[in-house]
């Protein structure tokens, strides 16, 4: 059954917009925990917009799920945090520092060499490493080769083409990706702009999903419909 893991970078930057602690990251970290997420997602970038490395540690010292760090592991300081805090898992991501959102997976081909390298110190530590990549059969095979544990699917091209009406002409790329990974012994993640609305046939046709990570879109419904409920609907989206 897919996990989910709930990523508060948007509570995070609500509460920066306005300062002080309203609202509380750590409280809605453990009420995520609480309400039925099954792990939580935080993904600091070097100007702390959003998540700031304190917040990491002080999430470190109450969470009893999964934490799941994102980030990109050319900056010395998100290394350093990961291996300090030692987390379940670590998603590398090979975000530029002023990106405003991911929105490529890596070239595990071509940064085969340079991805190993920054794969080793983690899995050195014994934390599990995931890595970002597109859709595509021989990005995810230069993953495995590179040593990651898993692979999270980027699901934006997914999910604009189920806007469209047009999911089903692009699934196949997702389900042939994932299972080639599932081939090759990698775990499978996705993750960006997956919704209440695109989730159930995005994980109908890849039962084999380990886990998605959803942040932006479950902090906007949970807007309208309640923290709870919303982890809860999301559940439900599942099949849980």
């Amino acid at each position: 059954m897919t996990r989910l893991s709930v990523n508060i970078n948007k509570i995070a930057t609500l509460r920066n917009s306005r300062g002080g602690n309203r609202p509380d990251l750590i409280k809605m970290a453990m009420d995520a925990e609480k309400f039925g997420a099954d792990g939580i997602t935080v993904h600091p970038r070097p100007d702390e917009r959003h998540i700031r490395y304190a917040d990491v540690y002080a999430l470190k010292e109450v969470l009893t799920h999964e934490l799941n760090i994102e980030g990109n592991p050319l900056e010395p300081k998100f290394v350093e945090l990961v291996l300090n805090i030692h987390p379940a898992q670590v998603t590398l991501v090979p975000d530029s520092q002023l990106q405003l959102t991911s929105d490529h997976g890596w070239d595990t081909i071509g940064q085969q060499a340079l991805l190993a390298s920054l794969i080793a110190p983690f899995k050195n530590a014994g934390i599990r490493v995931s890595v970002f990549v597109d859709p595509q059969d021989q990005m995810v095979k230069g993953a495995k080769a590179a040593g990651a544990d898993r692979i999270e699917l980027y699901t934006e091209q997914y999910a604009r083409a189920f806007e469209s009406n047009t999911a089903n002409e692009i699934i196949e790329q997702y389900r042939t990706a994932a299972y080639t990974a599932q081939s090759l012994g990698l775990g499978i993640n996705a993750g960006h702009d997956l919704d209440l609305h695109n989730l159930p046939y995005f994980v109908k046709q890849i039962p084999i999903i380990d886990e998605v990570s959803i942040g932006h879109a479950l902090v906007s419904d949970a807007l309208y419909l309640g923290w709870e409920n919303t982890i809860q609907l999301y559940q439900r989206a599942l099949g849980k």
